[in-house]
């Protein structure tokens, strides 16, 4: 069931992303969005939970089909900790932009799939946590 809802986001994504129109990009866009994160931790016994926060990033645009990105996201009331060197995780996300200005874009959805391997409070063996993020928020260019 959660396969097929992540699934249905990314095509919805995937369609609004088909009507964009091409044009020139940026060198650098920055932005600042509130995010939801429903985390559901590996460990039996423990049910998942909601987060509110927020992220700020900027890209640097290469090339039309390459950019690097750079972020920081801080979630409300959150502390983790590991003592596992070889812990792991991975974001795989898509997102829309609707440009309102040349130098102004407004983010009014963005859906991240948040994979981590993490060790389990009780003994110690890593678990899988299959975790969704939904962002919106404001996009501003710089050429």
């Amino acid at each position: 069931m959660k396969l097929r809802f992540i699934v249905s986001l990314f095509v919805l994504v995937t369609i609004f992303g088909l009507s964009a129109n091409a044009q020139e990009l940026p060198k650098i866009d920055a932005s600042v969005n509130y995010s939801y994160l429903r985390a559901n931790p590996g460990t039996s016994g423990f049910n998942g939970f909601n987060l509110n926060g927020g992220s700020a990033s900027a890209a640097y645009n290469f090339r039309d089909w390459v950019s690097g990105v750079g972020g920081a996201r801080a979630g409300s009331g959150v502390f983790a900790t590991s003592n596992s060197h070889t812990a792991f995780a991975t974001a795989f996300g898509a997102g829309v932009d609707w440009n309102v200005r040349d130098r102004f874009s407004i983010r009014p959805l963005q859906f991240d799939y948040l994979l981590t391997h993490l060790p389990e409070i009780s003994n110690g063996n890593n678990q899988t946590q299959n975790n969704l993020r939904v962002s919106t928020g404001i996009v501003f260019h710089f050429k």
